[in-house]
């Protein structure tokens, strides 16, 4: 992965170019530390570079939503999620993942509300990453730890907004800007190292652009960044807009699509 002190130049740039103000991208750039306890108020006395929520449709059905935000702060920034399925009553996950400056995890947590009450910590120690987790009440505490940096991002069951981050970092490192737009290199792959909590497995994702699409959405038709997310476990294709926004993913060969509200 190259150097995340490029995305730093990449955003500036960006930022200037396109977009005149703060944008999604900024949220990594201006990243710091997880504030502390007693600073839990302040961090969302920031500004809210991207909130919304997205839809989730497997074979053309409603089974979930997402919620998120993401805030950026003097103190750093977070990356808040709830999942909730449309039955009733409603499986509910929360999760909030933490970035340094340099683009480093400081912190990943999830937490499962409903039915069951289960939580998960990812904390890095030095040059790895160590998971804390409790399937429920009464249920001892397990840890694992894993030999992967502190750049290694995270790729959650559930929650699609660690996608759109995942395609913020690939467009820093990959691309740049000429004359007002966006160039990315098509046909040429870059390989993340990536986490997944739930599964307790890392992997190699290869990001691939795609050129632009115009994709017809509920506000109309629209012109859209493509981008290719694959490892083993599958293909996403991901769409954004030029805000670097996501606004619409599929899962290749399963009937699923998720949609920003």
């Amino acid at each position: 992965m190259k150097s995340y002190g490029r995305l730093l130049v990449f955003v500036v740039v960006i930022i200037i170019a396109l977009v005149g103000s703060i944008a999604a991208l900024s949220a990594l750039a201006s990243a710091a530390p997880i504030p502390r306890d007693k600073d839990k108020e302040k961090e969302h006395e920031g500004k809210n570079v991207d909130s919304g929520s997205f839809s989730v449709f497997q074979n053309g059905h409603r089974v979930g939503t997402e919620t998120f935000s993401i805030y950026q702060t003097n103190a750093g920034s977070v990356i808040q999620s709830e999942f909730k399925t449309e039955h009733t009553p409603p499986d509910v996950q929360t999760s909030e993942l933490h970035l340094t400056a340099s683009g480093d995890m400081h912190r990943y947590e999830w937490k499962e509300l409903s039915p069951e009450q289960a939580q998960s910590v990812v904390l890095p120690n030095e040059d790895f990453l160590n998971q804390k987790w409790s399937s429920g009440v009464g249920d001892k505490e397990h840890e694992q730890p894993y030999l992967l940096p502190p750049s290694t991002m995270i790729l959650d069951d559930y929650f699609f907004i660690h996608r759109e981050v995942l395609a913020w970092r690939y467009l820093a490192s990959a691309c740049k800007q000429d004359r007002g737009q966006v160039q990315c290199p098509l046909k040429q792959r870059a390989q993340m190292g990536t986490l997944n909590p739930h599964q307790h497995a890392s992997a190699v994702v290869s990001v691939e652009f795609l050129g632009r699409e115009k994709v017809n959405l509920k506000s109309g038709p629209q012109d859209l960044l493509k981008l290719e997310l694959k490892n083993e476990s599958g293909t996403w294709q991901l769409w954004l807009d030029d805000q670097f926004k996501v606004m619409r993913m599929t899962i290749i060969g399963e009937n699923t699509e998720v949609l920003r509200d």
